[in-house]
């Protein structure tokens, strides 16, 4: 009923996963900065998630931790599961699980590790779509190359009984807001073009959390049309006390930087006032 990726290496982790089943999200993903991530599915079994992330931590290998924990699961043949960790990723396919179901697995410790499976699905090209999107994709930053991979299933059929549900879970030590560690954590529950719509989101995500790009120095005639953008909004006085109150009514307080105007709040403020 789903098709997921799990992937990553180092500190940075995460799950990228779509299905007709309501609220995917909070079932499948799992993942804990500089330890790994899992994702279970096919009659998921929950507790899958904690004993595979308690297997990563104690030093077990990504095919250690499935081979365990199908190992002791009596239903085990009507589940998949996939895990990657510290140097490996390892995916299962249970005899049982509903077709087409398989999974395909790779990496590098300089590319990143991966895990991809899926069960009730139109077939092996989605997985093989998914794959290859992944490898497709090392310009990118972990959370971009896991939606690529997902939409890229999503294009190639997806869940042979359609849309429902997708969502994305990325960590990363010291990361996201307030250095909380999760850098994206966004699921769409109930949508008939899930897939589209979480990526929809995560262009939300980078605009209020991503850190500042493209800064330009607010100097010269920059500063007197933010000056005159803002003064339009209601925000006046000294410039820098004006931009940061709108910027953190709007939330893009983590876009602010001392050394200027970041390129995105500039092009949301211009937005703001007539382009």
């Amino acid at each position: 009923m789903t098709f997921s990726i799990v992937a990553g290496g180092g500190t940075a982790y995460g799950v990228a996963v779509a299905s007709k089943f309501l609220a995917v999200g909070s079932v499948v993903p799992a993942a804990v900065p500089g330890i790994g991530a899992v994702a279970t599915q096919s009659f998921a079994k929950v507790s899958y998630k904690a004993d595979s992330l308690a297997l990563l931590r104690a030093g077990a290998s990504a095919s250690d931790v499935v081979a365990r924990i199908t190992d002791a699961d009596p239903l085990r043949e009507t589940r998949q599961v996939g895990v990657v960790g510290d140097g490996g990723a390892a995916t299962f396919t249970g005899a049982d699980c509903s077709d087409w179901a398989g999974g395909a697995t790779g990496g590098n410790d300089t590319d990143g590790w991966y895990a991809v499976q899926g069960n009730i699905l139109v077939g092996p090209q989605v997985v093989q779509a998914m794959e290859q999107a992944w490898l497709a994709s090392t310009n990118l930053p972990l959370s971009r190359r896991l939606l690529a991979a997902l939409l890229a299933g999503d294009a190639a059929g997806g869940d042979r009984r359609g849309r429902q549900s997708a969502a994305l879970y990325v960590v990363d030590e010291s990361a996201g807001y307030d250095g909380s560690g999760i850098v994206v954590d966004l699921r769409v529950d109930e949508h008939d073009d899930a897939a589209s719509e979480l990526a929809r989101l995560v262009e939300l995500n980078d605009l209020y959390f991503g850190s500042p790009e493209d800064v330009q120095p607010l100097q010269g005639p920059l500063a007197d049309e933010v000056r005159e953008r803002l003064g339009k909004l209601g925000y006046r006085g000294e410039l820098d006390a004006a931009l940061g109150e709108w910027a953190g009514v709007e939330n893009y307080e983590m876009r602010l930087t001392p050394d200027g105007i970041d390129a995105r709040v500039l092009a949301q403020l211009r937005a703001a006032t007539g382009g």
